[in-house]
């Protein structure tokens, strides 16, 4: 590998210079790492459907999917195939900019998140000291794609599911973010990788566990899952704030979901669980990437779980919830959280 670099490096300073070369090398080696993560998220994400769709069906005592490839596992690839080929409809009276730009610009900060979190000390795309701020900053940007989609459709059922999910989406992104300011407190860093770092005596679920708690509800609301799938609640809305999107168009909207909750569970296993940690010493031999993938596999089951067991809430019980139980719960034990290392020091 060390050879086939260099021999890469004077390729390209004999044909560009050292002029150009370093920031043409730099521009490439970062669009390869792009790639490199993007596609097995989207690959997670197209199997996570599977996952889903079987596991909800063993727990309602049916199979899922078994007819494409041997146990369904090309039912992923049948779907990608039959979401290309179908036709974009465009609704009558739809603003056709604003219409397919809401499905990117739902996608797009969905993956741009993934640039921040570390699979290992050493795999990370982008190795920055305030990596919690990126995520909430980024996070944020997604309720503009859902406004936008449901404003652009000329559908009274999508302008209602976009403004629930735009209205859920800032209640529940303010207790999640108090949930992580404890986290912060205990490591003293914002680094996603210096968090976890600070978590080899101690996971920071042991101190943090009612942040933990909440933490895992508020990524169930800001992701529009089960009990909180109130934006697309069929028997209301019919589908929500894509109710008029077909295609690929659909399929982006898709995409940015599933990539958000599988973040919302690495994060977590970053923050609360260890990350690649091991839970004792004398299990460190196994890989770091392995015992995140454990962690977060986990919980993506536990979103799985909560889906096919508990009824969808009603609107005001979900607000009430975010406001006048999350909220006060999450600013106390950062006000007790902030004492305690001031009397103790961090953990």
């Amino acid at each position: 590998m060390t050879e086939l670099n260099q021999l890469i490096q004077n390729q390209g300073l004999a044909l560009l210079g050292p002029q150009w070369w370093p920031l043409v090398w730099t521009l490439v080696w970062t669009l390869i790492k792009i790639v490199l993560l993007i596609t097995p998220v989207m690959i997670l994400v197209s199997y996570y459907t599977l996952a889903e769709r079987k596991v909800i069906g063993y727990m309602q005592v049916r199979h899922g999917p078994n007819r494409a490839g041997f146990w369904g596992i090309l039912q992923p690839f049948a779907d990608a195939i039959k979401l290309f080929t179908k036709e974009t409809l465009i609704p009558f009276g739809a603003k056709r900019s604003v219409f397919f730009l809401a499905p990117a610009l739902t996608l797009v900060p969905a993956l741009l998140m993934w640039a921040v979190i570390p699979f290992t000390p050493e795999l990370i795309l982008a190795d920055i000291n305030v990596g919690i701020l990126y995520v909430l900053a980024i996070s944020s940007i997604g309720v503009y794609g859902v406004l936008m989609s449901g404003w652009s459709s000329n559908s009274r059922f999508a302008f209602l599911g976009s403004m629930r999910s735009a209205g859920q989406m800032i209640s529940y992104e303010v207790s999640l973010g108090f949930t992580l300011i404890p986290v912060v407190l205990l490591s003293g860093s914002l680094s996603l990788k210096e968090i976890v770092t600070a978590q080899q005596e101690m996971w920071n679920i042991i101190p943090l566990l009612p942040m933990f708690v909440i933490y895992f509800i508020s990524g169930l609301a800001e992701t529009n899952r089960a009990p909180f799938d109130l934006p697309e609640a069929e028997a209301e809305l019919v589908a929500g704030y894509f109710t008029d999107y077909s295609a690929m168009s659909f399929g982006l909207f898709f995409l940015g979901e599933y990539a958000n909750m599988i973040l919302i569970c690495f994060l977590g296993s970053l923050m609360f669980l260890g990350g690649w940690l091991p839970p004792i010493g004398i299990l460190s031999f196994i890989p770091g990437i392995l015992w995140l993938a454990i962690k977060a596999g986990f919980l993506m089951f536990v979103f799985l779980w909560v889906r096919a067991t508990f009824p969808r809430y009603r609107y005001d019980q979900l607000m009430r919830l975010g406001w006048k139980v999350f909220l006060p719960i999450s600013l106390g034990w950062v006000f007790l959280t902030a004492v305690g290392v001031h009397l103790f020091g961090k953990a």
